[in-house]
C-alpha cells in the first residue's frame, strides 16, 4: 500500500537530531517559554522575512489571536467584516467568527482554488476591515489586484499560511506579505511538529506584543493580567523539533515539486483534472507552490477513490463539505457558491511528500491513466 502521506518515513530521516532534542530539554528542565522556543521564533522569523515569530499552541489560535489583537488595538471591533474564501478550511473561518466578526465569503478561481481577486472589490463594504487570503494546497494566494484593493481601502491583510511553508509570493515568501499571518505546524504539514504547534508572523510591533500577550493568559508580567487572555504556548519540545526540520525544508519542499511535476507531464486522462502550471514554464522551478497537497478533480470520485484503494493507493479528500454546508454554519445552509460545490463534489488528493519515490509516482499515474 503506498499511503497518503507516511510521517513515520519522514520523521526517522530527523530521528538522531531529534532524540538529541528531547533529551536536551528533558535535562535542562525548562520546558515552556525557555530557549528553543526563542531559537526557533528568531529562526523562523528569518526564514519568512519578518520582524517577530510568536510561537502558538496552534494554526487556528494564530489565526484567533490575529484577530483578538487588532479587536484590542482599535483596528477591528464586532461585527466588522473580513472577506475570505469560500472554499478555505474551516478553521480560517471559525477564527474571524470566534471574535464576533463577520466572514464575507468570495468564490475561488476554479484553475488555482485560492479567492478569485476580480470577485473581491464588489463585496467591499462600509464595514469591512480586512481580507483574509488562504493559500490553499500550498499554492500562493496573493495578487496584484489584491493589494490594490487593500490599499484603496485601507485593509488588514491576513495570511493563512497553514498550508505554505517555503512558498514564494514575487521575491517574498508568504507569511510576510501581509499585515500578519497565521502558521499551522500540525504533523502533516511541509513543517510539522510532533503534535499541535502553530505561529503568528508580523512585522507590526504593537500586534506582536499584544499577541504574545494574550497567548499568554492576558498577561506580560508574571500575575498582571492586562487581557482576558487565554493559554495558547508552543511548548520547548515542538520548537526544539520545528527548529530541526526547518533545515531542511526548502530541500524537502522541492522534492514535493519534483514528484509534482511528474504527475503534472504525465497524468493523462480526460476524465481526471489535474493542477495548471503556475508562473514558470517547468512546474519544478516554480516557487509560488509547495505542493502541501496534490489535488485532482473527477466527477466520479468516489468510484477513482475505490479503484486507486483496490490498486493498494491511499487518497484523501480535502475537505468534503465546504464551510457553508456544515451544520455549525447552518445559518448558511440554504447559500449558493456553485464553484466552491462543485470544487469540494470532485476533488481527490493524491500522496505527495518528501519521502514518495519515483517508482511509487509512477504507480500512481498508470493506475490513473488506466481508470
Amino acid at each position: 500500500m503506498i499511503s497518503f502521506l507516511d510521517l513515520r518515513s519522514i520523521n526517522s530521516q530527523f530521528a538522531e537530531e531529534i532524540n538529541g532534542a528531547f533529551q536536551r530539554v528533558i535535562d535542562s528542565g525548562w520546558y515552556l517559554l525557555g530557549k528553543e522556543l526563542d531559537v526557533f521564533e528568531k529562526k523562523y522569523a528569518d526564514y519568512i522575512g519578518s520582524k517577530y515569530c510568536i510561537g502558538v499552541a496552534n494554526g487556528l489560535d494564530a489565526l484567533r489571536l490575529i484577530f483578538r489583537a487588532y479587536i484590542e488595538m482599535g483596528v477591528m471591533r464586532e461585527g466588522d467584516e473580513i472577506i475570505v474564501p469560500a472554499n478555505t478550511y474551516i478553521a480560517s473561518i471559525l477564527a474571524i467568527t470566534e471574535n464576533n466578526l463577520k466572514p464575507v465569503l468570495v468564490e475561488p478561481d476554479i484553475n488555482t482554488y485560492n479567492i478569485d481577486p476580480l470577485l473581491i472589490e464588489e463585496k467591499i463594504s462600509n464595514r469591512t476591515r480586512g481580507i483574509m487570503i488562504v493559500h490553499l494546497y500550498g499554492q500562493n494566494a496573493m495578487h496584484p489586484e489584491i493589494q490594490r484593493i487593500v490599499d484603496r481601502y485601507n485593509l488588514k491583510l491576513i495570511e493563512d499560511n497553514a498550508q505554505a511553508q517555503g512558498c514564494f509570493y514575487g521575491k517574498n515568501r508568504t507569511g510576510s506579505i501581509g499585515n500578519a499571518a497565521g502558521h499551522s505546524f500540525y504533523p502533516g504539514k511541509n513543517l510539522g511538529a510532533l503534535g499541535d504547534a502553530g505561529a503568528v508572523t508580523t512585522s507590526d510591533d504593537e500586534l506582536a506584543k499584544l499577541v504574545r500577550t494574550i497567548a499568554n493568559y492576558g498577561s506580560n508580567k508574571k500575575y498582571i493580567n492586562d487581557f482576558k487572555g487565554l493559554n495558547s504556548r508552543l511548548d520547548e519540545i515542538q520548537a526544539a523539533v520545528l527548529s530541526i526540520k526547518l533545515n531542511r525544508l526548502d530541500v524537502d519542499n522541492q522534492n514535493r515539486r519534483k514528484i509534482a511535476s511528474l504527475y503534472v507531464d504525465n497524468i493523462k486522462n480526460h476524465d481526471i483534472s489535474i493542477p495548471k502550471l503556475f508562473s514558470s514554464d517547468k512546474l519544478v522551478d516554480d516557487l509560488s507552490h509547495v505542493w502541501h497537497l496534490f489535488v485532482i478533480r473527477c466527477l466520479e470520485i468516489d468510484r477513482l477513490q475505490q479503484y486507486l484503494i483496490d490498486n493498494g493507493i491511499q487518497t484523501l479528500i480535502h475537505y468534503p463539505i465546504p464551510p457553508h454546508k456544515q451544520k455549525a454554519y447552518k445559518e448558511w445552509n440554504n447559500l449558493s457558491y456553485p464553484i466552491t460545490e462543485k470544487i469540494h463534489m470532485e476533488v481527490l488528493s493524491l500522496p505527495i511528500s518528501q519521502v514518495i519515490t519515483d517508482l511509487e509516482a509512477h504507480k500512481i499515474i498508470d493506475c490513473l491513466n488506466a481508470f
